[in-house]
């Protein structure tokens, strides 16, 4: 790959395309996109200097999964539970940490405390957060974050699943994130959520699938056990719609979409025996030429 000419491209230019590279990157292709760009730009300073928050914001804008002290631990790095550059909290563990982006690895712990207010809220959610996440992704990892801030509680569920098989030219992750916002028991508020679903097949071309869903569902606020309860039913039904929604899609376009775009009979309105054409070609082939 060559790299960005200087004469071409002032400094700010190149990181502003370097920049678009890193953040479209797709799962599990973050190394070979850094990577390439690096080559691209031939400039390893300058890319340290000033593309690396982009890097951070990949990696959040993709729910990382990372292990905290045990494999068994695991988080999600996110902007959810960032407390400075490059460094995050594990509320079961109660513990924060430095993620490298380049090298993937977590160190630094530290203790750290919980938000008072939140956390019997937040932790309820988790027990039922993680036992979905459990049952319906198995490779899957779940996070609930919570803070308070002003007399109201806010809650952040996040799941992440992904398939990673680049031997078979193919990488595909799920993300889900549900927020609550609410100043108490008796109150009502709105869980609002957004799934993302990417894939990338790349074995002789380059598909890839992106698709978005954003809702907004009324919730009432009763009590830990039951509010936590009832987030999973209402985000349970939402993703079984969503599902069933992009396998309805895909039958259709199969179905339709796809034939549509066959032509089904020639332009002599009428199917072509390929044999006989074959020996067509063969018998003009064999033909003298007149002289």
């Amino acid at each position: 790959m060559a790299a960005i000419s200087d004469k071409q491209l002032s400094d700010s230019e190149k990181i502003e395309i370097i920049t678009r590279f890193i953040l479209h990157a797709p799962p599990g292709e973050f190394r070979d996109v850094v990577n390439d760009v690096r080559q691209l730009l031939n400039d390893d300073q300058l890319l340290k200097e000033k593309a690396s928050s982009v890097f951070s914001q990949h990696i959040k804008d993709q729910l990382t999964p990372v292990s905290v002290q045990t494999v068994q631990n695991k988080t999600l790095i996110t902007e959810h539970n960032e407390l400075e550059s490059d460094r995050y909290f594990d509320p079961r563990s109660q513990l924060s940490f430095k993620y490298d982006n380049l090298k993937e690895t977590v160190s630094e712990y530290q203790p750290w405390t919980p938000d008072p207010i939140s956390e019997g809220w937040r932790s309820a959610l988790d027990d039922v957060w993680s036992k979905y996440c459990a049952d319906r992704y198995p490779n899957g990892v779940s996070a609930v974050f919570g803070f308070s801030r002003n007399g109201n509680i806010s809650l952040t569920a996040c799941i992440e699943c992904h398939t990673f098989q680049h031997k078979n030219f193919c990488n595909g992750k799920w993300r889900s994130v549900w927020s609550l916002s609410f100043p108490g028991m008796g109150s009502r508020a709105e869980l609002k959520g957004a799934i993302k679903v990417q894939v990338h097949y790349f074995e002789d071309g380059n598909v890839q699938l992106f698709s978005v869903k954003d809702y907004s569902k009324p919730i009432a606020i009763t009590n830990e056990k039951q509010l936590a309860e009832d987030i999973k039913q209402l985000i349970e039904e939402s993703e079984d719609d969503y599902q069933t929604a992009i396998c309805d899609n895909y039958q259709t376009m199969s179905e339709s979409t796809f034939k549509a775009l066959r032509r089904a009979l020639p332009v002599l309105k009428g199917r072509l025996d390929w044999n006989r054409i074959v020996n067509y070609t063969i018998g003009n082939e064999l033909k003298p030429y007149k002289v």
